[in-house]
């Protein structure tokens, strides 16, 4: 009763109440709080905001995000793990409530899913050796690349590859980044924490930033038109950024604050 209590207070504090009863009783919100159960899906493959630990349970910021919206809910999580190309399928298909897995946003995906505010910070990039000549994007002509499916890697990479650019698709991150430790691909178009994390478990690579593809916040993925779920996670962000969590949550796995972030 008092986490319902709580929610309450807060969906008033969002201005919900006027939602009509009927309305109201066709949310995916409501069917959360129900079930007193939310399905969170969480990337396994893509440290330090998601990846496998080594007592084979899910660890990273996105997933502990994922255990904190349901905690303010009031519910426990299922998280199930998903890769970049299925995360929308995902929220279309109603296999998950929330898409908590360094999720992008832009105009094409705008069309498909809503978005809550921003929780974390990301930028992409590409990466390479570091004696590999590449200054700019024209110098990517020539040479190979590797990118996971669906990822905004791939989308932004092939906006400015030029001509003669050898990009590799893979199908996950985890092929991705062994395609590129393997010496399959010469460069790695990814996020600056993966690409930091194999500076750090693969120093052999030598791997150095190269290009700037794009800086990209990561934002909660939420079914199209759940705008009662999307307010209320709003919400939590917002106390969240208030109370200093997200700062905690990225120093933690980031090794720096979230810092400002776009509603």
């Amino acid at each position: 009763m008092k986490n319902h209590k709580l929610l309450f207070v807060s969906l008033l504090a969002l201005g919900l109440a006027s939602v009509s009863p009927g309305a109201w009783a066709q949310t995916a919100l409501d069917s959360i709080l129900k079930a007193k159960r939310i399905v969170i899906a969480v990337p396994p493959d893509f440290p330090p905001f998601g990846s496998m630990g080594p007592d084979f349970k899910l660890r990273g910021l996105d997933v502990d995000m994922a255990n904190f919206v349901a905690a303010k809910l009031g519910v426990s999580a299922e998280l199930i793990p998903v890769v970049s190309a299925n995360r929308i399928p995902y929220l279309q298909k109603h296999k998950a409530a929330l898409v908590i897995a360094t999720l992008g946003k832009n105009p094409e995906r705008e069309q498909q899913i809503d978005f809550s505010a921003a929780y974390s910070q990301f930028y992409q990039a590409v990466f390479g050796a570091s004696n590999l000549n590449v200054k700019s994007f024209a110098d990517l002509a020539g040479k190979s690349i590797g990118v996971t499916v669906g990822s905004v890697e791939e989308q932004e990479l092939q906006k400015v590859a030029p001509a003669g650019t050898d990009i590799k698709h893979f199908g996950d991150n985890t092929k991705t980044v062994s395609a590129y430790i393997a010496g399959q691909v010469q460069l790695i178009a990814t996020g600056a924490s993966v690409a930091g994390d194999i500076m750090a478990t693969n120093p052999d690579t030598h791997t150095a930033y190269k290009l700037l593809l794009k800086e990209s916040p990561n934002y909660i993925g939420v079914p199209k038109g759940e705008d009662s779920l999307r307010l209320v996670v709003n919400g939590i962000i917002g106390e969240a950024k208030k109370n200093g969590d997200l700062d905690r949550m990225s120093m933690k796995w980031l090794g720096r604050p979230a810092g400002d972030l776009p509603q």
